[in-house]
């Protein structure tokens, strides 16, 4: 009879050997199958009771389990990783919350009656001691919850509703004074657009989280894109060795690359090659400056019984909220002393007690220093052509053009409207008292006017005579088109065909029957939108560029960059209309796509700053965009709160931002810094949504009605304000520039 301790100790050493077969997906056999044959025999043997001393000979076998997994931990690769991180038996929050903290009570449902159960969220405690003295520290611990193959987790992709309900208890961390840790264990968000919106709430989450003013903690074990984003946003970024952070899946990413086809599966050497490619991995992320440190792992990954991760994992949460609290304090020599005891490896976290709570002021340098830190991301990932006369001579103009822009608006623009408040109240009353005046000698001219009206509401119009002109500044090249074009809609409203010269020249590409608009190119919108001769282009040197070397897109940027006559996908200039002027970023979907990277979000943030030092309105303009450049990584991923980030102190500053989308609106840009703002309207016709239709079929086996991204919809569940005839955008702009934006067209 076989002792149950022993059962159950080769029980374990089963899970370990299915554990390893799966990760490696039929790699190492010869190891597997040398650890399976061994396992046998000492089963075989312990049950027929022949083994002289069976725990001895059981630590043997476990001993030659921990060096097989320690020698193949030493091979693996990063598509190894992510079938780790997706494995049933990887650890997940609720081993977290149960291995790391003291306490814990979860707050935002339980189990499969939560309103999104892929999100947990939960108030824990951690107990800390100084000397013989303890104390219990509370913390906020929010993150996607995969479980142990529990299917009603969603695989840890959080719906819209999910994310909201983390951004509430986020709000509520902030409002109590507590830190947050957030653990990011997701492949991406679930890409359904019914209120609020995928797209729509992890915008919110970015901008909520990049001005809370508590410490927030991440840690990265799976972080998928958008998903990883919605909670990501933090002052210490860590990572587990053996979790993955991208902009897509490595599958993904070969659908993309191979071209594939709907159903078509790719080859398990193209996802190898991708993986390897998108540079997923913890070392290269910490190489790329995206997280703050490495958390260690056992071999082939942690799991429910490594107990002793579990406890470096503490430290290293501990360390980091010690870090973000201590980075606020004003003494530098105090600072930098606590710093530099907090980074020695040997310190105990447990025997060292730091204040978490913050007074008002560290409160703002700590928000300030997480704003800081995402703007000086990625800028070497781009490539900056600009000469260097020209930068510093762009950096000594702002230098001396800021006091005089303080003096405008800090100084005389707010006394001037004392003053001419003042003088309207004086008006209106001396306005009042000519009106009492003149009454009696009204009514006397009431009769005459009547018959005027009369006259001129009876009598027919004058007809001018004069010729039909062009309107229009730029005509699309496309009107040389001299055949008939079918409109998509006359299955359904029976357009007629239309003429290509006046379909895209007098009718601006909108179909004279049912109003559906052709895509049209970015040079009518530059040209016909604003004032003739007003548009000035700056930083067009600011170069897309290829930082993780991805075999082959030096050639697909280089020829998109031919095609479009552009560096990059963005383009920012000053403008105005009807003398307004205003600041512009355009995100070109004829530069693949409108597809965003490192250079795009270089030049996005530069000119919401530009923007801000200038007050002038900001309005970004999505001609197109297919997302977040997947060939970039996380250099691309990262522009997500980077650019939220400069969007958010622009709008603090008191600047108007506003969103118009065109064509195809989709992904990361969408998610972020262009669906936080308050004022977004979108063209007749135009998508807007999380994924494309393909993608949501594929993720999650969801056949999607027919204009499922269509722009009433947007509208319909609030993520936009309005729909705008092409035609009218002109007009459109500048009433919405002079009702939201007011008579300065900034708001303080």
């Amino acid at each position: 009879m076989m002792d149950n301790n022993i059962a159950k100790r080769i029980q374990g050493l089963r899970d370990r050997l299915v554990y390893m077969q799966d990760i490696f997906a039929g790699k190492h056999s010869e190891d597997a199958e040398a650890l399976e044959t061994r396992l046998a025999r000492f089963e075989e043997r312990a049950s027929k009771d022949e083994l002289s001393d069976p725990y001895a000979e059981l630590a043997s076998v476990e001993d030659h389990f921990t060096h097989v997994e320690q020698k193949l931990d030493r091979e693996i690769t990063p598509m190894d990783r992510v079938r780790i991180v997706r494995h049933p038996q990887r650890i997940c929050l609720r081993d977290i919350l149960e291995n790391v903290y003291d306490n814990f009570t979860e707050v935002g449902g339980q189990d499969e009656h939560s309103l999104d159960p892929s999100m947990l969220i939960a108030r824990a405690v951690i107990v800390r001691r100084r000397g013989k003295k303890t104390y219990e520290q509370s913390v906020l611990v929010i993150g996607q919850e995969k479980g142990h193959g529990a299917e009603y987790r969603n695989g840890g992709s959080a719906k819209p509703w999910g994310n909201a309900k983390a951004l509430r208890y986020m709000r509520v961390a902030e409002t109590e004074g507590i830190p947050i840790h957030a653990y990011i264990f997701t492949p991406g968000s679930f890409p359904i657009e019914d209120y609020p919106g995928a797209a729509q709430q992890i915008a919110r989450n970015i901008y909520g989280m990049a001005d809370l003013r508590v410490p927030v903690v991440s840690v990265i074990s799976e972080g998928g894109s958008g998903g990883a984003e919605a909670i990501g946003l933090a002052d210490r970024r860590l990572m587990l060795s053996h979790g993955y952070y991208s902009v897509i899946s490595p599958e993904g990413a070969a659908a993309i690359e191979g071209r594939l086809k709907q159903g078509e599966r790719a080859s398990p050497e193209l996802i190898e090659a991708c993986a390897k490619n998108l540079c997923i991995t913890a070392e290269e992320n910490l190489r790329f400056g995206y997280i703050d440190r490495i958390v260690k792992e056992p071999p082939l990954g942690a799991r429910p019984g490594n107990f002793d991760f579990f406890r470096q994992l503490r430290q290293e949460v501990l360390r980091a909220t010690d870090e973000a609290v201590v980075s606020t304090r004003l003494l530098p020599g105090f600072r930098n002393w606590a710093l530099s005891r907090l980074r020695k490896p040997d310190v105990n976290m447990d025997e060292m007690y730091v204040r978490w709570d913050l007074t008002g002021g560290e409160r703002e340098r700590l928000r300030e220093k997480r704003q800081q830190k995402f703007l000086r991301l990625s800028r070497a990932a781009a490539h900056d052509r600009r000469p260097f006369v020209k930068k510093t001579a762009g950096a000594f103009w702002d230098w001396l053009a800021k006091p005089w822009i303080s003096f405008k608006y800090d100084f005389y623009r707010k006394h001037q409207r004392k003053i001419s408040g003042m003088v309207e109240e004086v008006a209106n009353e001396w306005d009042t008292f000519k009106m009492r005046v003149a009454a009696p000698f009204r009514n006397l001219s009431s009769s005459r006017k009547a018959r005027e009206q009369e006259s001129e509401l009876t009598s027919l119009s004058a007809w001018s005579g004069e010729e039909r002109k062009s309107k229009w500044n730029y005509i699309s090249p496309r009107y040389k088109i001299d055949r008939a074009i079918t409109c998509p809609n006359s299955a359904s409203y029976g357009c007629l065909d239309l003429w290509g010269p006046d379909l895209f020249a007098e009718f601006a590409g909108v179909c004279s029957h049912c109003g559906y608009h052709f895509p049209m190119e970015p040079e009518w919108y530059v040209k016909n939108v604003f004032d003739a001769g007003s548009v000035i282009e700056f930083n067009s040197e600011i170069e897309a560029g290829n930082p993780l070397n991805f075999p082959g897109f030096d050639e697909r940027i280089a020829e998109a960059q031919k095609k479009t006559g552009a560096k990059s996908g963005c383009m920012t200039f000053e403008a105005r209309i009807d003398n307004i002027k205003m600041i512009v970023a355009m995100l070109m979907g004829s530069f693949r796509g409108g597809s965003f990277g490192a250079a795009e979000g270089y030049k996005f943030v530069e000119a919401a700053n530009r923007a801000a030092k200038k007050h002038y309105p900001f309005l970004a303009y999505s001609h197109g965009t297919a997302g977040i450049r997947i060939q970039e990584g996380t250099h691309g991923v990262i522009q997500m709160p980077r650019c939220t980030v400069a969007v958010r102190r622009y709008v603090e500053s008191g600047g108007l931002y506003m969103v118009l989308y065109d064509t195809n609106s989709f992904a990361g840009p969408l998610a972020s810094f262009l669906g936080c703002s308050p004022y977004q309207f979108a063209v007749r016709s135009s998508n807007i949504g999380f994924a494309g239709p393909r993608v949501i079929k594929e993720t999650t086996g969801m056949d999607i009605p027919p204009k499922y991204h269509r722009s009433y919809r947007a509208l319909s569940r609030g993520h936009i304000q309005g729909i705008w005839d092409r035609r009218e955008i002109r007009n459109n702009l500048k009433q919405a520039l002079k009702t939201i934006g007011g008579r300065n067209l900034y708001y303080r």
